[in-house]
């Protein structure tokens, strides 16, 4: 299987490029600072210099050609203003999209977060808020495409080892989730397309990996 990964520097990111090279797939990370393909060749990814905030969809499309699913799991980081939690957080996981529908790659992965279902309460901080904003919006946008999407929203993000059980559902309660639980959860959302048309809440819990992807698909 090849993965391309927009965000392909970032912690979630750079785990998953292990995970799918560990197992003998082939990981693309598109990253914008050509200084970071070394740490991506070292993870066992092939880095592709591509700023989704500067790109157009024909020259996205072109970085999917042979690829059988794309992530997205970009996001403007810490430090970022409210302009670019729209340009990154939406706008470029809409510009994945429809390179992926225009280079006929189905299968999407959009991390998302937790927190978007409702609208920032009043007094929210004004960055939050628009990185709430953005990323549901983001999940409207590319869930209207005619693509193969799974929507993953983790809880709030840990450094932590991976624990390998969590909590899996359209809904969960609020927690955190390590990176690199995030990872291998998104390892097997993309090995089974049964959760096409989902949006999963993620938080740590009881419930090995495996066993909590194939329980959403049963319901």
């Amino acid at each position: 299987m090849r993965v391309v990964i927009a965000g392909g520097h970032g912690k979630i990111a750079k785990l998953l490029e292990r995970d799918l090279a560990g197992r003998g797939d082939s990981a693309v990370g598109l990253i914008r600072n050509p200084d970071h393909a070394a740490v991506l060749r070292a993870a066992g990814a092939e880095p592709v210099v591509c700023d989704l905030e500067h790109s157009d969809v024909d020259t996205v499309a072109g970085h999917l050609t042979g690829a059988d699913a794309v992530v997205f799991a970009a996001g403007a980081g810490p430090g970022s203003g409210a302009a670019r939690k729209d340009t990154v957080d939406r706008a470029a996981a809409v510009l994945l999209a429809d390179a992926a529908a225009r280079a006929g790659v189905r299968r999407y992965l959009l991390v998302s977060s937790m927190g978007v279902e409702q609208p920032p309460a009043p007094g929210t901080d004004e960055v939050w808020a628009a990185y709430l904003q953005a990323k549901k919006a983001a999940e409207e946008e590319v869930t209207g495409r005619d693509l193969d999407v799974t929507v993953l929203r983790p809880g709030r993000l840990t450094d932590d080892g991976p624990a390998g059980r969590i909590r899996l559902d359209r809904h969960v309660e609020p927690g955190a989730v390590s990176r690199a639980d995030v990872a291998h959860v998104l390892l097997a959302l993309l090995d089974d397309p049964a959760t096409t048309g989902l949006t999963l809440e993620l938080v740590g819990g009881n419930t090995p990996i495996g066993e909590a992807v194939r329980a959403v698909t049963a319901r």
